[in-house]
């Protein structure tokens, strides 16, 4: 079969489509609006993938309604809204970004960290890290509803200028208007917004993100580092004064690209404060990707003590990993509990234990807690007696000293 037919509208490979749907599958994700999981899409996969690419080459495929899903923000600051597409959908999608990507990604900022190849949420913090020792103030933003108040205009013209490809902007645009199906079945239209969730978002946001601030900032004020992880930002200051008289240029920039607002109340201005910077101010710490960055008991090499301005897991992510630690079973063999947690134990050591790991001990002695429960449910002869299981673990922790992922840094 050919990869592409000179008899339809638009030259989209067949194996581009193909590629997208590996990507898909690799990145699992539920169901949209049509209740279609990935292994149903797959009972006919040459004729759904055929189906979809023969739609988009002729220019006739119409994105379906993406379903709402609203996750609870934590520490009870309301509700976050996820768009679900379709798996045909998020195929189609991927199509679109795999093509988008390549054209864009040479030309964004080298501080510019989400969902870019080669690099990492801790590589945004590392970069963090070090420039919050060399520079004494920080704004810490935060902009008002970020994903639900892109300018699609903006949007579209910033794709416009890297790609003549009309069938890209022709399938970006419907995917911008494409309504929210809501859990009682009704549409919300949108006029605004990309909604979190979908395959080509990322790329579309960091495309609007590189013109209405990176590239703003390099052009206006190329003495001022910063990090950005998608809306997620961090500017670094010499002193307050230009931390105030920078925040209110943000301010009124984003203004200027559809209207967008620095939110007022979590928007920050910063004081690095160590040992070794005299004064107070109002704000001395900040959270940024899951790390709290504040001041903290460190140690030399040479085994000496010192405070210095540095990141640990933050309160709210160790707070959500304990709640995690509860909801886990407590039912299963000990391997069966081993084999189901130390994923994601791993995933919390190798994320959170890169910079102040010290700081995720505490959480990480929650799932200590959590097995002697366990021994006090499972054997009688614990009944009442947790000093006697937390022995009895502490002995098979030494016996089995790989079983649990976290017991190479906290044994019980």
């Amino acid at each position: 079969m050919n990869q592409t037919s000179g008899s339809k509208s638009y030259q989209i490979s067949k194996h581009l489509v193909f590629e997208a749907y590996l990507r898909v599958k690799a990145n699992k994700g539920a169901a949209g609006v049509d209740g279609e999981s990935i292994e149903q899409f797959e009972a006919d996969l040459r004729g759904n993938l055929y189906k979809l690419w023969n739609r988009m080459s002729s220019g006739c495929y119409l994105p379906p309604p993406v379903k709402m899903v609203e996750i609870d923000k934590p520490g009870g600051r309301g509700v976050r809204v996820l768009g679900v597409p379709t798996v045909a959908d998020r195929i189609a999608q991927t199509v679109v970004a795999m093509v988008l990507e390549p054209l864009v990604e040479p030309v964004f900022h080298p501080d510019s960290y989400g969902y870019r190849p080669r690099r990492s949420a801790l590589d945004a913090v590392e970069a963090c890290r070090e420039r919050c020792w060399r520079t004494d103030w920080v704004i810490d933003m935060d902009i008002r509803g970020f994903f639900d108040n892109l300018d699609h205009d903006l949007v579209l013209k910033a794709v416009a200028h890297h790609t003549d490809q009309r069938w890209v902007l022709l399938y970006v645009e419907r995917w911008l208007k494409a309504p929210l199906q809501r859990p009682d079945g009704s549409l919300l239209a949108r006029d605004r917004g990309s909604p979190q969730g979908s395959a080509v978002s990322p790329v579309l946001s960091n495309l609007f993100m590189h013109y209405a601030f990176d590239a703003w900032m390099a052009r206006e004020h190329p003495g001022i580092q910063f990090e950005r992880y998608c809306d997620d930002v961090v500017v670094h200051c010499r002193n307050e004064v230009q931390a105030h008289r920078v925040r209110q240029a943000i301010a009124e920039r984003l203004a200027e690209c559809g209207g967008l607002e620095l939110h007022p109340q979590k928007t920050r201005i910063v004081y690095c404060k160590d040992r070794n910077r005299r004064g107070s101010a109002e704000h001395t710490s900040f959270t940024f990707l899951g790390y709290g960055f504040r001041v903290r008991r460190l140690r030399t090499k040479r085994g000496e003590y010192f405070f210095g301005f540095n990141p640990g897991v933050s309160d709210e992510a160790a707070k959500l990993i304990r709640v995690q630690i509860r909801r886990w079973r407590l039912h299963l063999t000990l391997e069966q509990l081993a084999r189901e947690i130390n994923p994601v134990v791993r995933g919390w050591i190798n994320y959170f234990g890169r910079f102040h790991p010290t700081a995720l001990r505490s959480s990480l002695n929650r799932i200590n807690d959590y097995l002697v429960r366990w021994l006090v449910r499972k054997y009688k002869r614990f009944r009442h007696k947790r000093a006697r299981a937390r022995e009895a673990l502490g002995r098979h922790a030494r016996r089995f000293p790989g079983l649990f992922a976290h017991w190479k840094l906290v044994a019980p």
